[in-house]
Parts: C-alpha cells; sequence; structure tokens
C-alpha cells in the first residue's frame, strides 16, 4: 500500500472515530435535530482530530502525526 493512501486512511479513520460519538453525544445533549449537530461535530471534529502528514526525508518517506493533546510531532 502506498505511503498517500495509508495517511488519507489514517486521516480518514481518526476523523470518523471522533466524528460520530460525537455527532450522537451533542445530538443527545442538544436534544435536537437538523443540520446544526452534524455541522458542530464536524467543527469540533476538524479541531480536535489528529493531522497525518506524509514527508519525504534523506532517508525515504515517513508519515508524521500532530495531535493538539500531544506537545510532539510523531513519526509512525
Amino acid at each position: 500500500m502506498s505511503p498517500k493512501i495509508k495517511v488519507f486512511l489514517y486521516q480518514f479513520i481518526t476523523f470518523a472515530v471522533i466524528f460520530v460519538p460525537l455527532r450522537y453525544l451533542i445530538a443527545w445533549l442538544a436534544k435536537s435535530e437538523g443540520f446544526w449537530v452534524p455541522f458542530i461535530a464536524f467543527a469540533v471534529t476538524v479541531l480536535i482530530a489528529p493531522k497525518f502528514q506524509l514527508v519525504q526525508t534523506k532517508e525515504g518517506s515517513k508519515i508524521w502525526m500532530k495531535w493538539i493533546f500531544s506537545k510532539s510531532i510523531k513519526e509512525l
């Protein structure tokens, strides 16, 4: 599997794992439905989801992750 596809899948899976429960939690707490519940869940998820990036180095391609809850940038 190419590193670009891995980065895309990591980004998608972590976004989905955070978005889906958050959407239902917001709907349950706000006791409402409609456009605003998934919109708010999307905005919060974009802010708190980890960011993955493919970086070309002298040793080759490496995947790096940055997350708001971690001070350091981690190599995967």
